[in-house]
């Protein structure tokens, strides 16, 4: 599957790649953690090695101190002088959703310069806390939550040294938003614009809310009897402007590297196969430039109460701290500590030499992919959340569940399997060659319903975005909308190509250490016993041990 980032990403899209980077390319491999934390989920030829003894490396590996540098040598470098003039008036808020970050963010940057104060506001919405839609999975588990709760600590610290601070609240947006702007005299709310049907719908319905808000100019604390109860704030209408319209939402792109509006097509005419899709927009669009946000951004509106960052226990859930494999931390400040990490401190020749290498362009390509998953989520809208998907594919799906927990907690007696979900459920993290490995599996050998694995991984992924999550799961299962990407991933094959060794599934399985190198992918009776015979790819023998044979579908599109 292609990397894609959580809700609560800090990375910004359009990082800007092409000034960090040239184009190459190299071929993604499974890899132990001891491998994957010296370089990233995209291989490298250029590591440093870590012990192999130790147990969970912290990504980045940099502690808070360093962290807090690089990211306000990375802010301040992207930033807007002092002499920067703002020219609008009033208040407006920036409702952060899914770009809990400062750098490269637009919403951030109009809202400041159409306005005198700005109200940054964060939504913790319940519904983000329920079930899935078909399954009632957690449709939030807790490793991602602990995620998101570190990246609202690392924006709230952020702001606050730049002269804002986060007002959080728990509710549905189009209840809060409205209130805040009425309390607060806002005449406009600037949010980054969505795609998927959930987060379309609390668009329309904050829009609705906003203009049932009637401002004036002369509020006094009788008019805002109906405001949130818990702001104590004085109503904001900075040099004595009047709002005698509701306050308006205004909505910005900012979620994909190649802006919207910058494609040589509609997405109504979106291309069906990504090649088609990523030549043209190499060829015909240019990354814009980053967007500098101003490194003062005060004053902040006067308020008693700006609330408080949430626990987990506080959400409702629990969890075991992270303590084998990668750790991830959440915030802005350890996204750009892991690019200056990954590209300056991991990558030798990129280091020396400054030119592309093979990991490079790999993490070039799959940001091609994740912005165009995100374009097909609008062409194709739900069809990516149906069974039939934007083919409208009929299929006999089993929804057994006992044999989905068996894929689910690793279990099914395929090492290669068995340990890719293993990783998942106790860092929230799986390779992208990972990915594309246990969805064949779910899919095509055990015959399950995708979207039980799709809903699995929004649960669990630290990394969790619905456009490239249910886009990749609709191309594994074959419903998606290139029939060409109806894939089938042998294990036998995948393992001997990017785990040959079985360092991977030893890690994850500690009971296959034992064995020798060339058995610990198909040990026998030495593990568990395997729940279906594989569609594909092998042969037992009376040992039960496998004969390997290649794909019989082709090769994968990455």
């Amino acid at each position: 599957m292609a990397l894609f980032r959580s809700p609560a990403s800090p990375l910004p899209p359009s990082l800007r790649l092409r000034r960090l980077l040239n184009t190459s390319r190299s071929k993604l491999s499974l890899r132990s953690p001891t491998a994957m934390a010296s370089s990233s989920s995209s291989s490298s030829e250029h590591n440093e090695p870590l012990s192999s003894s130790a147990k969970l490396f912290h990504v980045p590996a940099l502690n808070a101190h360093e962290m807090e540098q690089i990211a306000d040598k990375t802010v301040d470098r992207y930033s807007r002088s002092y002499d920067a003039k703002r020219r609008g008036r009033g208040t407006a808020i920036v409702w952060f959703r899914n770009d809990l970050r400062l750098l490269d963010n637009e919403v951030l940057f109009q809202a400041w310069s159409s306005s005198e104060l700005v109200l940054p506001v964060y939504c913790l919405d319940p519904r983000h806390f329920a079930t899935t839609r078909y399954f009632g999975f957690p449709k939030t588990g807790a490793l991602r939550a602990q995620f998101l709760i570190e990246c609202l600590e690392d924006l709230k610290k952020n702001l606050v040294k730049r002269g804002l601070d986060l007002l959080i609240r728990r509710g549905k947006p189009e209840e809060i938003l409205p209130s805040i702007a009425k309390t607060f005299g806002a005449h406009t709310v600037y949010a980054q614009k969505e795609t998927c049907s959930e987060e379309l719908g609390v668009e329309r319905r904050v829009c609705k809310g906003l203009h049932l808000v009637a401002l004036s100019s002369v509020s006094t604390s009788n008019e805002l009897s109906g405001m949130d109860s818990s702001i104590d704030a004085k109503p904001q209408h900075a040099s004595g402007i009047s709002f005698k319209m509701g306050p308006r939402l205004n909505l910005i792109w900012g979620s994909t590297m190649y802006h919207i509006d910058d494609l040589p097509f509609s997405t109504d005419h979106l291309p069906d196969v990504y090649t088609q899709f990523r030549k043209s927009a190499e060829s015909k669009c240019r990354i814009r430039d980053c967007v500098k946000v101003p490194k003062y951004l005060g004053p902040a509106p006067s308020t008693n109460d700006w609330g408080c960052v949430p626990t987990l226990k506080q959400l409702g859930l629990s969890l075991d701290q992270v303590k084998l494999g990668m750790r991830f931390s959440g915030g802005e400040s350890a996204a750009l500590s892991r690019v200056h990490e990954y590209f300056w401190k991991k990558v030798k020749r990129y280091e020396m030499e400054r030119v592309a290498n093979d990991s490079t362009y790999w993490v070039l390509f799959e940001l091609i992919w994740r912005d165009y998953f995100r374009f097909l989520s609008i062409k194709y809208g739900n069809s990516i959340f149906h069974l039939g998907g934007p083919r409208k594919v009929n299929s006999n799906w089993s929804q057994d569940k006992k044999l989905f927990d068996c894929w689910k907690d690793g279990r099914t007696g395929y090492p290669l399997i068995d340990a890719n979900m293993k990783e998942l459920s106790t860092t929230g993290f799986m390779s992208n060659r990972g990915r594309q490995i246990v969805c064949s599996f779910l899919v095509r050998d055990m015959g399950l319903d995708w979207r039980m694995g799709a809903e699995w991984f929004e649960t669990c992924l630290l990394d969790y975005d619905p456009c490239s999550n249910y886009g990749n799961w609709t191309y594994g299962a074959g419903v998606g909308n290139d029939p060409r990407e109806d894939r089938y991933f042998s294990i036998p094959k995948q393992a001997k190509t990017y785990d040959p060794e079985g360092e991977y599934v030893a890690f994850w399985l500690p009971q296959l250490q034992v064995l020798p190198k060339d058995k610990r992918h198909f040990p026998g009776r030495s593990y568990i016993q395997q729940i279906v015979p594989l569609k594909f790819g092998n042969i037992p023998r009376q040992d039960g041990t496998q004969i390997i044979l290649s794909d019989r579908r082709g090769k994968s599109r990455r």
